[in-house]
């Protein structure tokens, strides 16, 4: 997985942005904002997320984490390739029928918790009542993730404190082994009796912070690793649908 310096360095040359002055310009912040993130002090917060995404063609999610399409859809994944279907171009989860089983050489069938929601707001009491659904993700992905079979599930977001990357709504991956925290990087966390998806970084004195893209509403908390806060897994993998 590249680092925010690696991806920021991509979306300045593709933008001719030659210093970081100028990326500040770009994004509309300071250039000390720039140099923390050049550092790893700080990640993107939503304002620049929201700034670069309308200058520029890259996705949000791969702009802040790293994961996901590098680009938006439409035009701007024309210019990489030919799209030939939704499923070529995505290649990673398939629906299917009862008739139509996906091939199990090929796919893993994750559990998605439909009736649990990992909340991206001020919380949402989880009900760990498993209803039977599954998506199916290729092998190859979930490799690529560094994803063990049956240690993946899905859960449903709700709530806007991680827009613009997780909208209402919004369906995540999670691997559940994977609890031991990357600064930066978004988990989804159980917080006292809620559920909650949050960006985490660890404090040296055994805290966690929990950020939320979206700052200005959602200011950054704290809490005790292993006493308010419990880690279940790490998000790989975000869905979202419009219906």
């Amino acid at each position: 997985m590249t680092t925010l310096k690696e991806r920021l360095q991509e979306l300045m040359q593709e933008h001719d942005l030659n210093t970081q002055q100028q990326l500040a310009d770009f994004a509309g912040v300071s250039k000390g904002l720039v140099n923390q993130w050049f550092n790893g002090i700080t990640g993107l917060g939503s304002k620049p997320l929201l700034q670069l995404g309308k200058k520029t063609n890259f996705s949000a999610e791969w702009l802040a984490h790293g994961t996901g399409p590098k680009y938006k859809e439409a035009a701007t994944v024309q210019k990489i390739r030919p799209i030939e279907s939704n499923v070529s171009a995505v290649g990673q989860i398939v629906g299917w029928s009862d008739d139509t089983p996906p091939d199990p050489e090929e796919f893993a069938l994750v559990p998605f918790y439909k009736d649990v929601a990992l909340s991206a707001g001020t919380g949402t009491v989880g009900e760990e009542d498993y209803n039977g659904f599954k998506l199916a993700f290729a092998k190859s992905t979930l490799r690529k993730c560094g994803v063990q079979e049956g240690k993946a599930v899905c859960v449903n977001v709700s709530g806007d404190s991680m827009e613009p990357v997780l909208p209402d709504g919004a369906t995540v991956a999670v691997d559940t082994g994977s609890r031991h925290i990357k600064d930066g990087q978004m988990y989804a966390i159980r917080h006292g009796e809620l559920l909650r998806v949050k960006i985490l970084r660890k404090n040296a004195n055994g805290t966690v912070r929990i950020i939320s893209f979206n700052a200005e509403a959602y200011p950054e908390e704290t809490g005790a690793l292993g006493e308010e806060v419990d880690i279940i897994g790490r998000v790989f993998a975000s869905m979202v649908l419009y219906p």
